[in-house]
């Protein structure tokens, strides 16, 4: 039996002061992605059966561009935001908790990164 009261045993644990930033962030990228993946989904429905030049000359166009860049960074960190709160309340101990949401960052970064660059190497036609 413990002789601490309620709130020295809670004491450190608290809120870290960004709970109500992340549900806002998590919120935002969700309706964001609804028309960004309507897009999406448009685009390759319309891009079907097109061949490789097709594709090219539709994903370099400027509009198009901005929209994939757009859809990429906002499912990514939507990506992000949901399987760090996943990983904080589902993993046990510390050093594992640390480990998995480092690898989330990384994972996430890498998948951004590699989608951008792919997407602007053919927008530019490099």
């Amino acid at each position: 039996m413990s002789m601490r009261t309620p709130l020295s045993q809670v004491r450190g644990l608290g809120s870290a002061r960004e709970g109500t930033a992340h549900f806002w962030h998590q919120r935002l990228t969700a309706v964001a992605n609804v028309p960004l993946t309507i897009f999406f989904v448009v685009l390759l429905i319309s891009l079907q059966g097109a061949d490789h030049a097709t594709a090219v000359a539709v994903l370099g166009s400027p509009v198009v561009t901005v929209f994939m860049l757009l859809a990429i960074l906002s499912v990514v960190y939507h990506m992000k935001l949901g399987m760090q709160i996943i990983l904080e309340d589902y993993v046990q101990g510390e050093m594992a908790k640390v480990i998995w949401l480092m690898a989330n960052i990384f994972f996430c970064t890498i998948v951004a990164l590699a989608s951008v660059f792919a997407l602007l190497k053919i927008s530019f036609g490099v």
